[in-house]
């Protein structure tokens, strides 16, 4: 490190006589620190100072060889140890009892942070390091000594907080006027005087545009995205600093410049100030985290409207921060993957929250769920219900609604068309205008060069044909854009338009039609629905709330796993009971049923032979088939079961028993009989109680384990 040459004067420092021998026979060290790179730059006095303290070491007594310059901070602020790679290294001679004194040109050049001060003063105190400035040498170890150095301290960190309020104020001071230069999103540019004006390119003001239509059609950032990247259209990007200062540059579309595009009040004509403020305790050391975060608009500090012209009004800019903030997971969303099409519609009866939405089977059966009181306390699950038939009865009113619109929106699709179209033709004309002008340019500047100079001139004539061949490259694009989209529809086109107000319901289920587009189409017509499972019933009452504020209640049948889950299931227990005392076997009462008009449990329509017999054992009124005949003839002991039996007296399926005897919950034996081997069930007062808590408890999947069989022996 080199000293620069100077002498500057400085007057005769106080308590010299505290230098000893000990601290001369160790190093001295000049520590010189700026804050920024144009104070080195424009401050050359203080700076020269600092390095002057060389000379006043070697006055002072110390050996020139022994005098040692940390200039390593110059450029860096003395708020924060963090990043001063010098003054650690200061901290670590120090600790290292290789330092005799610390000489600076004044207290803040070693830190402005009384933290950082006060670990020196420590470190140096331990060490009897002397500190050194033009007003004198102090003596960390000593009393009168370290409360001076304290003080200095402390008003050097008070000294930068002051500046930094000042500073502050005056920014907050001239935002508040509107007047503080901010930078302008694209779209937009600053004149000299300092106007703020739409950018002169038509292009664009083209594409700016065309953004916010298709984010109010679509309704999310990834519709166009795909919009954008489908058609080929490239964001417009001034360069803001450079050699190429002012250039407009094409940059493909990503999805974090258009959610900034569109968050942004200034295309609203918006001046906002505060928008992201810096939260000190998110910024992490070591990492490029700014600390900055995103506060909600009634925490701005400065918002003043319509101060230059904007692409959007005011009102559309906050219902696009309204839809921005309903596709998020905390609140309604967007149309997601699947079938479902009240996916974030759909709000339980009981508790109001909001019901998920799972698939099985590879995703063919829909189930919707109350599930977020059991998901966050572990709280039973309030209600579930498939979701294919409440599906099937939203359809059928939707479609009832959308009936009478059936014209209006056939033609509104047609004009819709004919406007997208119309612009993506718009923005390739400019293209192409823009391709013919480089074209134009280059043919210029060629014309311009003197022919001898040949070394220009092939550079030139490069550069001509490199613009010739992107028009032409252009061209052929715009070519196959004409023939796949023309701009205004084919007679063809416009007739399967209108053939849609009269054929709605075949399009809603053509295996063409996208789920999400059913979707998007239901959250224009519903606000929300409503469901209540009524006492784990099948019937379920359904609340649709139309946008508009009109509602609808209906009820919906839903398919239920048992007989004991119908609402009518007393009444049904009790005519099969009266059909049998008619001497009416399986067949008839089955036949019976059907006829009257009554429904069995699950998806099915009708009750079959097998259904009746169940129900029948269960009542305890079946005569048996021959195989139950065999069962009843052999043995048992007391309080022995079939499993049929069982069934009964529990009012569960037989093979839910079966399942239970394979897993080992079932204390049960084999025993012979004439023909056939029957399981016979051991199950007492106890032990009916115990299976019928084992029936309500949650259905898991445990492991398979061997039979629990028990020799006839061995019971009692």
């Amino acid at each position: 490190m080199s000293v620069m040459n100077s002498n500057p004067s400085f007057p005769l420092l106080s308590g010299a006589g505290k230098i000893q021998r000990v601290h001369l026979d160790r190093v001295a060290i000049v520590y010189v620190r700026q804050s920024t790179l144009q104070q080195i730059e424009r401050h050359r006095e203080s700076t020269r100072l600092q390095y002057g303290l060389v000379e006043r070491a070697i006055e002072l007594g110390w050996a020139k060889q022994r005098v040692v310059i940390i200039d390593e901070d110059l450029g860096r602020s003395g708020a924060t140890a963090e990043g001063r790679l010098g003054f650690q290294r200061l901290v670590a001679e120090v600790s290292l009892d290789h330092v005799g004194i610390v000489l600076g040109i004044e207290m803040s050049r070693l830190a402005r942070s009384s933290r950082d001060w006060y670990q020196l003063l420590e470190v140096c105190a331990l060490f009897s390091t002397l500190i050194g400035d033009v007003d004198g040498i102090y003596d960390p170890g000593s009393y009168n000594d370290r409360l001076l150095l304290g003080l200095k301290g402390t008003m050097s960190e008070a000294e930068l907080h002051i500046l930094k309020q000042r500073m502050l104020e005056g920014k907050k001071a001239k935002a508040r006027r509107g007047e503080l230069v901010l930078l302008l999103p694209m779209g937009y540019i600053r004149r000299p005087s300092g106007e703020v004006i739409k950018d002169p390119d038509e292009q664009v003001q083209a594409v700016i545009e065309l953004v916010f239509e298709v984010f109010a059609r679509r309704g999310t950032i990834h519709a166009v995205l795909r919009h954008l990247v489908k058609h080929a259209i490239e964001l417009p990007h001034r360069v803001s600093s450079g050699p190429r200062k002012g250039e407009l540059q094409w940059r493909r579309p990503n999805r974090v410049t258009l959610s900034n595009l569109l968050h942004n009040p200034a295309y609203a004509g918006a001046y906002a100030y505060g928008r992201r403020p810096t939260d000190p305790r998110r910024k992490r050391p070591g990492r490029p985290s700014t600390g900055r975060t995103v506060a909600p608009m009634e925490q701005w500090t400065v918002l003043l409207q319509d101060q230059w012209p904007g692409y959007i009004r005011w009102a559309q800019y906050e219902q696009n921060l309204e839809q921005l903030k309903a596709n998020t997971a905390q609140s309604m969303g967007t149309p997601r993957r699947g079938p479902s099409l009240l996916s974030g519609l759909l709000i339980c009866g009981r508790c109001g929250l909001r019901m998920a939405t799972h698939y099985s089977n590879n995703g063919h059966c829909l189930r919707y769920s109350c599930s977020r009181m059991a998901v966050d306390y572990a709280a039973p699950y309030c209600q579930s219900l498939v979701g294919a038939p409440l599906d099937a009865l939203l359809t059928e009113h939707v479609l009832q609604a959308l009936e009478p619109a059936a014209l209006e929106i056939s033609l509104k699709v047609a004009e819709d068309l004919e406007h997208e179209r119309a612009q993506h033709v718009a923005l390739w004309q400019q293209r192409l205008e823009r391709a013919r002008y480089e074209v134009e340019r280059a043919y210029r500047q060629y014309n311009a060069v003197e022919p001898e100079n040949r070394l220009i001139a092939r550079t030139l004539e490069k550069h001509w044909e490199q613009a010739l061949e992107a028009e032409e490259t252009l061209k052929m694009e715009y070519a196959r854009f004409v023939a796949r989209e023309p701009a205004v529809l084919s007679a063809e086109q416009r007739e399967a338009i209108r053939r849609l107000s009269s054929d709605i319901p075949a399009l809603w289920y053509a295996p063409t039609t996208p789920s999400a587009d059913r979707q998007a189409i239901v959250r224009q017509l519903l606000d929300r629905v409503i469901v209540s499972v009524l006492d784990d019933t099948e019937q379920v009452n359904v609340e649709l709330h139309w946008a508009g504020g009109h509602r609808t209640g209906t009820r919906l049948i839903r398919p239920v796993a048992r007989l004991e889950q119908l609402s009518y299931y007393p009444q049904l227990k009790q005519r099969v009971k009266e059909l049998h005392q008619q001497g009416l076997h399986a067949k008839a009462i089955a036949d019976s049923l059907n006829t009257e008009g009554w429904r069995p449990a699950k998806r099915r329509e009708t009750f079959n032979v097998l259904m009746v017999r169940s129900l029948l054992s269960r009542l305890g009124l079946s005569t048996g088939t021959a195989k139950q005949q065999h069962a009843n003839s052999i043995e048992r002991k007391l309080n022995e079961w079939t499993l049929k039996q069982l069934a009964g007296k529990l009012e569960m399926p037989e093979s839910t028993l079966y399942v239970w005897l394979h897993r080992g919950k079932l204390n049960a034996r084999q025993a012979k009989g004439p023909a056939r081997t029957v399981w016979l069930v051991y199950a007492d007062r106890k032990e009916l109680v115990r299976l019928r808590q084992l029936r309500t408890e949650s259905r898991l999947w445990p492991k398979k384990v061997p039979l629990n069989v028990q020799q006839p022996e061995k019971h009692t």
